[in-house]
């Protein structure tokens, strides 16, 4: 995507929202009902957006939905774009990159993923602490865009320890059991081998799935502040007892909505006050 389409779709999104978001937040599989229970929401299909892609997956919605809160507005995705749809890697980060122009400054990443940590069950939230890119791509290839940021942007800590410690309290706070691990990204849209599981665990990775990294390298390039958490939806591959299919995923996501919503509001609330 050339920076004329993404500065189109982003005042094609001025034109219809009133302010400017400041925190945006991905709502991966299962996840969208958060943005669904906003009061009094502005929401535009990706349809109505110049140069969106169209989510193909089952659990997304495909939409933006704005709402203030705090006196800050919040912008939230509800439905992706994935690698394994037959994008490319610009067409993924795409609305990263517009909120990017929008004037986002903290980014909130989430996700539906298997548990490669044998202490982990099925509906834990788990905090991002950092990622392996295994997708065999990234986002950042190909011509460069100094007005993005860097060609070759710093990666030591993409998930912001301050924004972390917010995640932490907050679960503390509400009583939300918030475990803490890396995040492994593969291409999909299979899952994945046992053999590719133990590898992922030797590599220590704690989860994997399918989304997320893309776009937090994107949105570290531009200088967001991100964070990340996925819902442990199901066991990956070689566990004892896994079984692996996306209804199942969906609605082990379902199952821990609540608790997600209790903690990404919590959240959203802190980063607020700190943004004034």
């Amino acid at each position: 995507m050339h920076i004329e389409q993404i500065r189109e779709a982003a005042d094609a999104i001025r034109s219809r929202v009133t302010g400017t978001p400041v925190i945006g937040v991905i709502l991966g599989s299962g996840l969208g009902e958060y943005a669904d229970r906003f009061s009094s929401p502005t929401i535009l299909p990706y349809e109505d957006i110049p140069h969106f892609p169209k989510s193909t997956v089952p659990g997304h919605k495909g939409r933006l939905v704005f709402q203030e809160m705090h006196g800050r507005l919040i912008m939230a995705m509800q439905g992706r774009f994935h690698y394994y749809e037959g994008y490319d890697m610009e067409t993924v980060t795409f609305p990263v990159r517009v909120m990017g122009q929008l004037g986002v400054r903290r980014l909130i990443l989430t996700n539906a993923a298997g548990g490669v940590n044998t202490g982990f069950e099925a509906g834990d939230l788990m905090l991002i602490t950092d990622h392996i890119n295994y997708m065999g791509v990234n986002p950042l290839r190909g011509a460069h865009e100094p007005e993005f940021g860097e060609r070759f942007p710093d990666m030591s800590h993409v998930y912001h320890p301050d924004d972390a410690r917010v995640f932490e309290a907050v679960a503390q706070e509400r009583g939300i059991r918030l475990r803490k691990g890396v995040y492994m990204a593969f291409s999909g849209p299979s899952y994945e081998t046992p053999a590719e599981i133990r590898m992922a665990r030797t590599l220590g990775a704690d989860a994997v799935g399918m989304s997320t990294v893309p776009e937090a390298i994107v949105a570290t390039q531009m200088g967001m502040r991100v964070s990340g958490v996925s819902c442990v939806t199901n066991l990956a591959a070689g566990i004892e007892g896994a079984k692996l299919d996306h209804a199942d995923v969906m609605a082990a996501a379902n199952r821990a909505k609540d608790m997600f919503i209790a903690l990404i509001d919590g959240v959203i609330q802190e980063f607020c006050r700190k943004e004034q």
